[in-house]
């Protein structure tokens, strides 16, 4: 399935792509919060829909999307996932990934914009594929992820590498400013993933295309980092485990270039679906 949530920022009804068409999903009568997804939720819609496929009403043209998760607690990011991307940041891999929190308070939809900071110098982008943990759990072994993954959403992991390299030494403060972790638009429940190893992943600023990998790129794959992430975070359903941006960010472009006012980019991932971002200046 691919659900998305729809409507005003706060007010968002569930809804559902069914053959390329947006139909909304309200009369099931639950959001796609943690509670739906902890409690068997995507088996009890799939049975919904099966049964009031015909009665479904299409969701109004224009009508704004939103994240498609209602609450997720935590974000958890994996850094330098692809070599060639530690090579152009110019920081360094280690033996093992580098995990880091955004801060929940940087959610923000799939076209909802992106705030650049006030003092900030260098927000930058990535491009990113991001787990949907389906249940609670911790210290999982390798061999269950299937049982712990829900499905995929597209994330961009907008970041500001000034506040990152210069700032005191903490990667946390370049990474969850108000809007700086649009999600979706949809959440692709992990049946509809053909290779999740095995995915186009792009980004185009104003046009001109600057990302464009693949997830057959990435260091760590996704079901390691679930069962390594499990080790030191108790992982709860709905949380999101953002894997890492390939090579073509703004610190790796010679000359280096960093998001400004009035800039668009749009991005995505394959099966997961497409976002665009304009981005304005703090007021």
């Amino acid at each position: 399935m691919k659900l998305f949530r729809y409507g005003l920022k706060g007010q968002e009804k569930p809804g559902i792509l069914l053959d390329g068409e947006h139909f909304d999903i309200s009369g099931f009568g639950e959001d796609y919060t943690n509670d739906f997804l902890a409690n068997n939720g995507l088996n009890r819609l799939r049975s919904y829909v099966d049964e009031n496929r015909n009665e479904l009403v299409p969701v109004p043209e224009n009508v704004r999307i939103g994240c498609p998760l209602a609450n997720p607690a935590k974000i958890i990011c994996t850094g330098l996932n692809y070599y060639d991307h530690a090579v152009e940041t110019g920081f360094s891999t280690e033996s093992e990934p580098i995990l880091f929190l955004k801060a929940i308070s940087a959610l923000n939809g799939p076209f909802d914009g992106i705030t650049i900071p006030k003092t900030s110098t260098q927000p930058d982008w990535e491009t990113e594929l991001a787990i949907v943990i389906g249940k609670n759990c911790t210290n999982i072994d390798p061999t269950e992820y299937n049982n712990i993954i829900a499905g995929y959403v597209l994330i961009n992991d907008v970041s500001d590498r000034a506040f990152m390299k210069h700032r005191g030494g903490t990667w946390d403060k370049g990474k969850g400013a108000n809007t700086f972790a649009p999600v979706g638009p949809y959440f692709v429940t992990a049946d509809e993933i053909p290779d999740v190893n095995n995915l186009h992943i792009w980004l185009k600023l104003n046009g001109q295309l600057m990302q464009d990998s693949n997830t057959s790129q990435f260091i760590y794959k996704p079901d390691f980092l679930v069962s390594y992430t499990s080790e030191f975070f108790g992982l709860n359903a709905g949380d999101i485990i953002a894997t890492g941006s390939p090579a073509g960010t703004g610190i790796g472009q010679n000359p280096q270039r960093f998001l400004k006012p009035g800039d668009i980019i749009e991005y995505g991932i394959e099966h997961l679906g497409v976002a665009k971002q304009l981005i304005t200046a703090y007021k």
